[in-house]
């Protein structure tokens, strides 16, 4: 019997602090194998962080070997050097999936925080109150960039097992239901 079960690895991309999630999902069902942030030492310079975050992103591709590759894509903000450290940021995160052969997407932050809340305006604090809901978790972490990047992963475990796709003779989520009345769990 082979399992459908598909390893997912989020990233919250930054040159100061990244945070990782790994989870693993099976159907409906999603386990948090770990949730991190890594807070890189100002004393190193840009590029010492870049060559940190290849090196963090390719052991934890070694070691859990995930079948997809989620991260947020940068907000667009107001300061052009902060922007440009962050997009490198995430492009060595990017390129060492891609060097492992690893499916890449990204998610707008609006995107992960409308998938996981609701609210595409949720703040950080929502999002991981509702992460706790979801994945019944306790321990809160100590930066939210850890959160972030479960939330990102979560988001795309979302996009790839929704049963309204494309293709698949579903006008909407209430003709999925009317078609599958046996989904409704009352």
């Amino acid at each position: 019997m082979q399992t459908t079960a598909k390893i997912i690895l989020g990233i919250d991309p930054g040159t100061l602090i990244m945070g990782y999630s790994i989870i693993e999902c099976n159907r409906n069902k999603v386990h948090l194998h770990e949730m991190h942030a890594i807070k890189f030492s100002t004393r190193l310079d840009h590029y010492e962080r870049l060559s940190q975050i290849h090196e963090k992103v390719m052991m934890l591709i070694h070691q859990y070997r995930p079948h997809e590759f989620a991260i947020e894509a940068p907000f667009f903000g107001k300061n052009v050097q902060s922007m440009l450290k962050l997009g490198r940021a995430q492009g060595v995160a990017i390129a060492a999936a891609i060097q492992s052969g690893i499916p890449v997407t990204e998610y707008s932050p609006r995107k992960v925080k409308q998938s996981v809340t609701g609210n595409g305006n949720a703040a950080k604090q929502q999002v991981w109150k509702m992460l706790q809901q979801i994945l019944s978790l306790k321990e809160e972490p100590q930066y939210f960039d850890a959160t972030d990047a479960l939330a990102v992963a979560l988001c795309h475990h979302y996009q790839i097992s929704a049963p309204v796709r494309k293709g698949t003779g579903f006008k909407d989520w209430d003709d999925f239901l009317k078609k599958n009345p046996g989904k409704i769990k009352k």
